[in-house]
């Protein structure tokens, strides 16, 4: 199969050829939910922490006698119902990470990019560089490209011209084709990827 390929001034210059193995995949939604769940468990820190009432320094006392003083009767001024007292099933650091093997990754990546391409929010440019760094040169791609909404920009190596041109504009992330991942490809409304780019997914996918 092929797609077109544009210039970055959003004009036509001929075809490329893609792997229908990568980009003809079948539309596979309980494996890519699967994968953006563990995707997004893996990122948490898992480094939340507070303490109980065992933890918190000091109420060793009781506060005042059980009986008489009209009071209701406290046992500790670091119960959980005191200020400064202790928190009910206090979170402790732990672990979130999910486990996922490489052919269930491999397969929701290539069912999400072929989805992508079918509903047309794959885009492929010719090349996609700037001498320096310059916001309003990216957004002058965009713009010729007709991309306006959520767009994640897939270069075939680390950019930085790219990426400082970029960091400036809301919903436009930049990223590698070694980088590239399920979760990219879902959480974006249009992929914005280089012809080179396009070999290096098809050769780490196949």
């Amino acid at each position: 199969m092929q797609t077109k390929v544009f210039n970055v001034k959003g004009e036509e210059v001929g075809k490329v050829t893609l792997s229908d193995e990568v980009f003809k995949a079948p539309y596979n939604e309980a494996l890519i939910h699967q994968i953006i769940v563990a995707y997004l468990a893996n990122q948490r820190q898992g480094t939340k922490s507070t303490l109980t009432r065992t933890e918190v320094r000091g109420g060793g006392r009781k506060p005042w006698r059980q009986k008489g003083t009209g009071n209701a009767r406290q046992g500790s001024i670091r119960a959980p119902q005191w200020i400064k007292g202790g928190v009910v099933f206090a979170p402790k650091p732990r672990d979130f990470s999910k486990k996922v093997n490489k052919q269930m990754k491999k397969g929701a990546f290539v069912s999400a990019i072929s989805t992508c391409l079918a509903e047309k929010c794959l885009v492929v440019v010719d090349e996609l560089g700037f001498a320096e760094p310059k916001t309003k040169a990216m957004v002058e791609v965009l713009k010729n490209l007709k991309l306006d909404k959520r767009v994640v920009v897939v270069t075939e190596a680390n950019n930085e011209n790219v990426v400082l041109s970029a960091s400036n504009i809301p919903n436009v992330t930049v990223t590698t084709a070694a980088q590239l991942n399920t979760y990219d490809i879902v959480n974006a409304d249009k992929v914005l990827i280089t012809k080179e780019a396009i070999k290096l997914v098809e050769e780490a996918n196949k």
